[in-house]
């Protein structure tokens, strides 16, 4: 199949899974003039949080702010202290990042760099952001708790949020929507998630989009195995499930 110059090609949440993550960037082998975005969720449950940290920022691969980001950061720089916040973290991830740096002290380079992560980033015709957008709220008005976190009200929207752009997304397991098996792409309204839960055992799936020629390139962190497929092949197009009233629960 023949592909267009200059890809856009989007990773979905790393979560600690360097090794992975190399495999994966061999597999799409990147050419200097294509652009390579960052969902966010690069740390945390893997075992090289600090390593791949290293490698986005040594790249400067543009790369968005996740929830597990936000929760270090949160905890680390004294917004959010409590002992349940800090609990919630490292249950979610946090012990296995501190645990990939030296001494288990995170760089203050490393700090400034995960501060600076913007919410979304917007392509023109594609935008992203981790978690998605709250479709009751305009975009100025929301914060990152709606860009990180949210996720029940998001993908239960019946229109796009956007009627000229497509969002790509992470932060929810693909699999966790009806219908969507491990490693599948899941599509709704307007948005594509490419979280394929490279950590999760009934996975191990991570994921790049060239979104430029429609190819998924996936690798299996825990079989080292690497596949590349149309979008058409490993995308399941999802249903919007009747929203509630309860507003999206902070989860890890």
């Amino acid at each position: 199949m023949s592909e267009t110059s200059q890809r856009r090609i989007v990773i979905g949440d790393v979560h600690g899974h360097y090794e992975g993550l190399m495999t994966l960037m061999e597999a799409i082998a990147p050419a200097s003039d294509d652009q390579v975005y960052f969902l966010g969720d690069l740390i945390d449950r893997g075992p090289k949080s600090a390593q791949v940290i290293d490698f986005v920022k040594d790249n400067n691969y543009p790369c968005l702010l996740g929830n597990h980001e936000q929760m270090l950061l949160s905890i680390l720089t004294g917004s959010n202290t409590s002992a349940s916040a800090m609990q919630a973290w490292l249950y979610g991830g946090g012990q296995a990042t501190i645990a990939s740096y030296e001494e288990a002290s995170i760089p203050e380079e490393h700090m400034q760099w995960l501060k600076s992560l913007p919410l979304y980033l917007d392509l023109g015709d594609i935008w992203l952001t981790h978690a998605g957008v709250d479709p009751e709220i305009p975009l100025v008005e929301q914060t990152a708790e709606q860009f990180c976190w949210i996720r029940d009200e998001f993908h239960s929207i019946e229109q796009p949020y956007f009627s000229d752009k497509l969002m790509i997304i992470g932060h929810t397991i693909t699999f966790t929507f009806p219908g969507v098996a491990p490693g599948k792409l899941a599509q709704g309204q307007g948005w594509l998630d490419i979280d394929t839960g490279a950590y999760h055992p009934r996975s191990g799936w991570l994921t790049g989009l060239d979104a430029t020629n429609n190819l998924i390139y996936q690798v299996n962190v825990f079989n080292n195995s690497v596949r590349t497929l149309p979008l058409a092949e490993g995308v399941v197009m999802v249903k919007p499930e009747k929203r509630t009233a309860r507003r999206h629960k902070q989860r890890a």
